[in-house]
């Protein structure tokens, strides 16, 4: 991974974490993505808008603010 600038007014989403390799494959069904080696992973996602003071988190549950 490289690490960049985050420019103002861009909008940018996170998303998964692997314990393995990166590599996916979906599944006959068209829809169930898992990775090659078999390994977990999970997918958190949040968005995110680059501000002039850092960011806001677009994606945040109400109850946590």
């Amino acid at each position: 991974w490289e690490t960049g600038i985050c420019y103002l007014k861009t909008v940018k989403k996170l998303s998964f974490i692997f314990l393995g390799g990166w590599q996916d494959e979906t599944w006959p069904d068209g829809w169930t993505a898992v990775t090659r080696d078999g390994k977990r992973s999970a997918q958190f996602e949040h968005t995110l808008l680059v501000t002039d003071t850092g960011c806001e988190i677009l994606t945040r549950r109400l109850d946590s603010i």
